[in-house]
């Protein structure tokens, strides 16, 4: 019989773990290669294999998956921005890699990438394999409905998280009434709920109804950076003093949803698929 086999580029955060144990109940020898100061060897006990690269080991990191006999990569997880400044080290290939960048804007990266991977025979799979259970479907998923108010404010949010999406500035923006107040940018998700929760606290925005909202990109393609949201997310907004989280529906992996829901609904948060 022959060996299922697959590898995982994995960064932070618990996607690439729960794609690992996933594959690994189903019977797949998962190879992974961890992004140092992301991903460590403690968080994937059961895997055929881990190991650690730096960012910029281009060479490096294809020769470990064929060498794997692996031929399919699911690449998952956060890379903390500040790694991209402090951790690289290039190989040779990762070099000239870098070398032949036009922007440095991330899906283009990525997708250099990953035409380098397909350059030595190994094809990216969708980021979210394995994980199709955490994909909501259009509907509120909380025990509290969006106000008429509410509503009108997500609608707005996600136009124009769909705009800065677009423009590959970020998946996250917080708005209230036609008024936007935060815009993700490098410091993630939830250090943009947790700056707007300050703005507002100074603002007279503080009196009016306030969502925070996560999309995919237009184009977005599923092999890397799709939009995530977890406890974490539901957390920061409890800090920030927001009550309302939408979210694209069947684009948004929301990790451990279940829990997710259970804690929007103890603090009252209305939680949206739209």
């Amino acid at each position: 019989m022959t060996t299922k086999k697959i590898g995982l580029i994995a960064g932070e955060g618990k996607m690439p773990v729960y794609i690992a144990q996933k594959a690994t109940a189903k019977g797949y020898e998962v190879v992974v290669a961890g992004i140092k100061g992301n991903a460590t060897a403690s968080d994937y006990p059961n895997v055929y294999m881990f190991k650690v690269f730096r960012l910029g080991q281009l060479g490096a990191a294809i020769e470990y998956f064929k060498n794997n006999n692996i031929t399919r990569v699911i690449m998952a997880g956060r890379v903390q921005h500040t790694s991209i400044f402090s951790n690289i080290v290039p190989d040779l290939r990762g070099a000239k890699f870098l070398t032949t960048l036009k922007t440095m804007q991330p899906k283009d990266i990525l997708s250099r990438v990953i035409n380098e991977f397909k350059k030595d025979g190994i094809e990216f799979a969708n980021s979210a394999s394995f994980l199709e259970d955490f994909l909501p479907k259009k509907g509120v998923l909380s025990a509290r409905k969006p106000t008429e108010e509410e509503q009108k404010v997500i609608e707005f949010g996600f136009q124009t998280a769909k705009k800065i999406a677009g423009m590959d500035i970020g998946l996250t923006c917080v708005v209230s009434q036609q008024a936007v107040i935060a815009v993700e940018g490098m410091e993630g998700t939830d250090r943009c709920i947790l700056r707007a929760g300050e703005l507002v606290r100074e603002s007279a925005e503080k009196k009016n109804a306030v969502a925070v909202v996560k999309v995919a990109r237009p184009n977005q393609d599923n092999r890397y950076d799709l939009p995530v949201i977890g406890k974490g997310t539901i957390e920061s907004l409890v800090k920030a003093g927001f009550t309302v989280l939408a979210f694209e529906a069947e684009k948004t992996l929301v990790m451990d949803l279940e829990e997710v829901i259970k804690l929007a609904d103890k603090h009252k948060i209305c939680l949206c698929a739209v």
